[in-house]
């Protein structure tokens, strides 16, 4: 399983204008993107799915831009991957198509019981959450040993 781009750029994207929303002030697609190394029209197809679905508004004008539609605390995970269209499926039998194989399948069970738990954790964390991790980050002296792995496999493999 991968998280699609649509759902880490709409991720990403909804955690930097939590952050830098301040006093409930609209924030700009294109600083946004540029902040978060998202294409500016890429943003703003996501940002019309997430303000048609209620977690965003937008203000028009010189000083426009868009803001959180909801408390922070309000907006699930879960939330944005819906309103983004982006759901987590575990094979056919999770979806409602079902699957014709799914009366003998040994891994039915597994599908469902994974399918819950992520389920549990992108309903119960919210946009807060993240945010708050994200500025913890940037706050922290301290360097996290599992993220600088990650990076540094990713830049080795850049690299080759």
């Amino acid at each position: 399983m991968k998280l699609s781009t649509t759902a880490r750029y709409g991720l990403r994207a909804m955690s930097d204008l939590c952050i830098h929303s301040g006093s409930n002030q609209p924030v700009r697609v294109n600083d946004i993107a540029s902040r978060q190394n998202i294409p500016v029209n890429y943003l703003e197809q996501l940002f019309g799915k997430l303000r048609r679905s209620g977690l965003l508004s937008s203000v028009r004008g010189a000083q426009g831009g868009y803001k959180l539609a909801r408390s922070a605390s309000d907006i699930t995970i879960a939330d944005i991957l819906e309103a983004l269209d982006e759901p987590f499926i575990f094979g056919s039998c999770q979806t409602e198509r079902g699957c014709e194989n799914v009366v003998t399948c040994p891994t039915f069970k597994l599908w469902q019981k994974v399918k819950g738990s992520v389920d549990e954790v992108l309903e119960s964390t919210t946009l807060e959450d993240i945010a708050d991790e994200r500025i913890s980050l940037l706050e922290s002296l301290n360097t996290d040993p599992e993220r600088e792995r990650v990076r540094d496999k990713a830049l080795l493999r850049r690299n080759k």
